[in-house]
This record gives structure tokens, sequence and C-alpha cells, in this order.
């Protein structure tokens, strides 16, 4: 872990993006290496889907989360580094899980792995990075953590049987959507947030906070995804515009938009949801109804909203650079593009 900066008791310095990255980059090299370390295996096919994830990138925001806690937490040790991988390890399975059930093609602009090697490999191999992220805890020998982690799993599992409950449902509710967003998305980051400050001994207040600052940061997170669906470029996502509606998945600017539709309005978009081929023309005329009742922007205040409220969680924490670290991440959700 790179050196503390010196804590600063009367304000918190503000940062830019990078470099929060920097302050994180060597943890997060050395994470990068036992992540790939943990994909090698005796099974061949292991070892390529595990080969192939790693060169398709990603941001790594979920380990970040955890890194910059440590650090907001004053941690000393060295299982900060296996933990944030078990994080990963964890996205990167559900990832693998998703894109089967959700018979996606592409992920961050390159063929997703079951598309490349099969639903049934894709699957496996999830199940074994699942298996793998809690053998890595296991070896951390902290209970606690282990309870975190479990919770966390099962209530993601919860999430994503919901949400295929609710596959092309024009009826779901806001409420609804925010509870599976809250399990699919927000208690991973919820869990990144809250181990270090358990590994490092903070009292329960401390963990709390911290807990609710990953969990809110996590449903923004998720939030301004489902807005970046419908207005960034196929380029910038990594996948097609208007893919998640395509897939049959009701977000919140859709809900947003069909509580405010009446007549053929609202016709239209349950049409469109429930279409198994959504067509060019379908798509735009959904885009048009959810710009005219402003779903994006009801969603992204929505968002606003959940940040507001994980910056307040953990002004328990003195103002030093470590605490701007976070505050800065909070905003790049909400600014960020990708």
């Amino acid at each position: 872990m790179p050196p503390k900066i010196e804590k600063n008791s009367l304000s918190s310095p503000v940062l830019h993006i990078q470099e929060v990255f920097d302050l994180v980059k060597d943890d997060l090299t050395e994470m990068e290496d036992g992540f790939r370390a943990n994909l090698n295996s005796g099974v061949q096919l292991v070892s390529k889907v595990g080969q192939y994830i790693l060169k398709s990138g990603g941001k790594r925001f979920r380990p970040m989360v955890l890194l910059l806690s440590s650090r907001l937490c004053d941690y000393t040790g060295n299982k900060h580094i296996p933990l944030a991988g078990v994080i990963e390890l964890i996205h990167t399975a559900t990832l693998l899980h998703d894109d089967v059930v959700d018979n996606a093609g592409l992920r961050r602009g390159s063929a997703t792995a079951n598309t490349v090697w099969g639903d049934g490999a894709s699957i496996l191999v999830g199940d074994y990075m699942l298996s793998k992220a809690f053998a890595i805890a296991v070896a951390n020998n902290d209970m606690r953590v282990l309870s975190v982690l479990s919770q966390t799993t099962t209530r993601m599992a919860e999430g994503e049987v919901f949400q295929l409950l609710k596959h092309r449902d024009s009826a779901t509710t806001e409420a609804e959507y925010l509870e599976m967003v809250t399990n699919k998305t927000g208690v991973l980051i919820a869990a990144a947030a809250e181990i270090p400050a358990i590994i490092s001994e903070q009292p329960f207040e401390k963990q709390t906070a911290l807990a609710s600052f990953g969990l809110g940061l996590g449903i923004a997170y998720q939030l301004m995804d489902d807005c970046l669906d419908y207005i960034s470029t196929d380029e910038d996502l990594g996948k097609a515009v208007g893919n998640d509606l395509k897939e049959g998945k009701v977000t919140l600017p859709f809900i947003h938009a069909a509580k405010k539709a009446v007549g053929a309005e609202l016709e239209h978009l349950k049409k469109s949801i429930g279409s198994e081929d959504m067509s060019d023309d379908a798509l735009s005329g959904v885009l048009e109804i959810i710009n005219r009742h402003k779903g994006i922007e009801y969603t992204v205040e929505r968002a606003r909203g959940y940040i507001a409220d994980a910056k307040k969680s953990i002004e328990i924490f003195a103002p030093d650079m470590d605490h701007a670290a976070l505050i800065t991440v909070a905003d790049f959700v909400i600014d960020r593009t990708y």
C-alpha cells in the first residue's frame, strides 16, 4: 500500500479522479497479479476463459473502493489486496452468469465468453471463480468477513432471480426496481467499502458508515448505468445502445416514463418491452417517450440523491486526503460517461 498522506483535520482537499486512481495504482497492480494467478488452473479451459476476461479489461471499480476504504481506515496489514481480488472475482463471476441469462453477445467491446466458448463453459467458469473467491476469503481467517461475503452473494443471487421474474414486465414499479438494484449491484460495493473497516478493527459505527457509503454508491452506479444505456454511443458502452431494453430489462428511465405515459405512448412502451425482436424504429419511439417524460433526468436526480446520502454517511471520518478520494469517487459515479 502506498504511504499515507498526512491527515488534515481542518478541511478535505479536492482531488481529480486520476489522482484517486494514482493513490491505489500499485495496490491495483498487485491485485491484478493475484487475480491472474488465481485464474490459472490445471483445467485448460478455465485458464483460457480467465485470461480472455482479463484481457477484455474492466474498470476495477469495486476493488478500488475496497483499497481506498483501506486507506481511509489506516489499515497497515496485507489482507486488503487478496480481499480486493475476492470482490473482483465475485463480480466477474456474476458477469459471466449474467451474459448467459441475457444471451448477451458483447461486453466491453468484445465477444462475451458464452459467445466464444458456449453457455456451459461460462456458467462453470463463473462457478469456479465464486469458489475461488471463497477459498481466498477462508484463507483470510476472519469469520466476520466471511459473514459479510456470504450474505452479499446470497442477496446478489436473489437480485438476479428477481430480475428474471421481472423480465419484460412493463408494470415493474420503482420500489421493485430499486430492490433489485440494491441486491444486484449495491450490496457488493457495500461489502467492498465495509470489509476494510472490519479488518482494521474500526468501531461498529464506522463499519456501518462505510457499508452505507458503499450501498449508496452502488445503487447510484447502477442508476447511472441505466441512463448510459440510453444516451451513450455503442463505442463508449462496448455494447449496443438500448441493449437493456432489447434484452427485456425494465430500468428506471423506462419505469418513470411508463408511470407518466398514457394512451398510445403507454401502449407503445408495453409493446416494445414485450417484443422478442425490437426494431430500431421501435427503440427510437421508446427513447422519444422516455425523453419526453424526462426519464433520464429523473434517474440522474435519484442517483444524485443516493450519492449525497453516501457522502453524508462518511462524515464521521476525518476530512483528509483519503476521505477526499472517496468523495471524488462518489462524484465520478454521476459524472462518468462509460
